[in-house]
Order: C-alpha cells, then sequence, then structure tokens
C-alpha cells in the first residue's frame, strides 16, 4: 500500500492565492467556482489544496503545513524571485509575505511563507540533531538569542520577540557606555561578541516590519551595517549579512 498526505487549507477567495502560487512557481491543475469554490496547485513534489470561504478571515489563520525539501537554499532563492517578479518587490509583512531563511535549533534549516489566505508554510530542510528544542544555552546572548529566534518564527510571537531584543540591546548599550567611561579598565558583566551583536540587529530589524516600526525599520539595519567584523566572522554569521542586505531592499 502508498499512503500520501495532502493539505487542504482555506482562504477567503481563490484567485489572489493561486496567483501567489504561481509566482512561487506552482501550477494550478483543478480549479472549480461553484457549487464550492476549490483548486489543487503542485510544484515538484508539493501538492496543496485549496477551499473557499466567504467569512473567512485570513488575519486570523493558523492553518499552517510543513514542506520538506533537500535543497532549501535553492528554494528560498527561487521563491523571492519569483515574487519580485510578480509583486514588483518581495513581500516581507502583512499578507503574502516570506520570511528570512536561518538555521533554527532545532537541527532544521527554514523559512517561512504566509499565502494571502493566511496559511503558513514552514519550508525546511533537516540539518542533524535532535528535533526537540534544546535547553537554553548558559551564555547569556545566545540564550537571548535563541528565545527571540523561538517567540518570532515558532511561536509566530514578534511582540514579545522584538520586546527581548530591546531589553539585550539596551543591557549591551550601556555595557558599552560603561567600558567606554572606564577606559577599558574595567569589563562589563556581558557585552555581545560582534558576531552576536550583528545577529541582535538583524533580527530587530527583520522584527520591525511585521507590526509595521518603519523608524525601527529604517534605523536598524543602518547600525547593522556599522557592526565590524573580520572574514572568519562574516563566516560564522553566515545568514546574518545576506538577511541584512535583504531586508536594506525591500
Amino acid at each position: 500500500m502508498t499512503e500520501t498526505t495532502t493539505p487542504i487549507l482555506p482562504c477567503r477567495t481563490l484567485p489572489p492565492v493561486l496567483d501567489f502560487y504561481a509566482a512561487l512557481g506552482f501550477e494550478t491543475t483543478f480549479e472549480q467556482r461553484s457549487p464550492n469554490p476549490y483548486a489543487v496547485v503542485v510544484r515538484g513534489g508539493v501538492e496543496l489544496h485549496f477551499f473557499g470561504m466567504k467569512r473567512y478571515d485570513p488575519a486570523q489563520s493558523y492553518s499552517t503545513c510543513h514542506i520538506s525539501t533537500d535543497d532549501v537554499d535553492a528554494l528560498y532563492a527561487a521563491f523571492r524571485a519569483g515574487l519580485k517578479e510578480t509583486y514588483g518587490k518581495v513581500p516581507s509583512r502583512g499578507l503574502p509575505r516570506i520570511g528570512p531563511l536561518k538555521d533554527m535549533p532545532y537541527g532544521t534549516r527554514q523559512f517561512l511563507v504566509s499565502d494571502p489566505g493566511g496559511n503558513c508554510l514552514r519550508v525546511g530542510q533537516r540539518t542533524g540533531g535532535d528535533l526537540r528544542h534544546p535547553p537554553a544555552p548558559r551564555e547569556r546572548v545566545a540564550r537571548v538569542l535563541q528565545s527571540a529566534t523561538l517567540l518570532a518564527d515558532s511561536r509566530q510571537d514578534p511582540e514579545t520577540a522584538a520586546r527581548v531584543l530591546d531589553r539585550a540591546l539596551a543591557v549591551a548599550d550601556e555595557a558599552g557606555a560603561a567600558e567606554g567611561a572606564a577606559g577599558g579598565g574595567t569589563v562589563p558583566a556581558w557585552r555581545p561578541t560582534p558576531v552576536q551583536l550583528l545577529r541582535l540587529l538583524v533580527l530587530r530589524s527583520d522584527l520591525a516590519r511585521r507590526p509595521d516600526d518603519p523608524e525601527r525599520a529604517a534605523t536598524l539595519p543602518e547600525r547593522a551595517s556599522a557592526v565590524g567584523l573580520t572574514a572568519d566572522e562574516r563566516e560564522t554569521a553566515r545568514d546574518d549579512p545576506a538577511r541584512l542586505t535583504e531586508l536594506r531592499e525591500e
């Protein structure tokens, strides 16, 4: 016996959803307008079904499905390129939108896509390790970064993630000011490394675009760009310099 699982996701109307998935490289293989709106889109081995509901509110949607791939970087690049060609820019806020590509602490490299119906696609590639959330790191900044990442992308709670990051950045600023006032004679209780500071600022910049905070969305990338990194540190940072470039273009 061979079994397959096919998600059937809600939307208010079919046309904007089908246009969105066409931008991602999906083909509409079936579309029915009556008696009930229903459609099927296919891209490679991924098949998604949609049904229309007139009273459906996409902003209140919790519908989610996971798409596994063996080349998440290539799929991310293809999705962004298709969205930019279709919409004239890469949508990063509201609906539809695409989030950043990043390594999660539970052994998955992933990005999130939300369609016009409010359905969230978690597109990921296994990188090894345990699928369960690991214990919180002992080091303070690493713990803040892990907590904020999980709040933003696993729990879909950008407001709380932003508050966590704002507190961390304020403490880092205070530590840096104290160190400067002491002429380097004292070591602050904690201070992020350049890579950690870049990651704090890039994640906070990304979050500023979700509940549309234009002032922070404009100033935070500039501050992140000013963080000096060595060649080795840029390699360690990996996705963050690339995400910073994306944020400045969006």
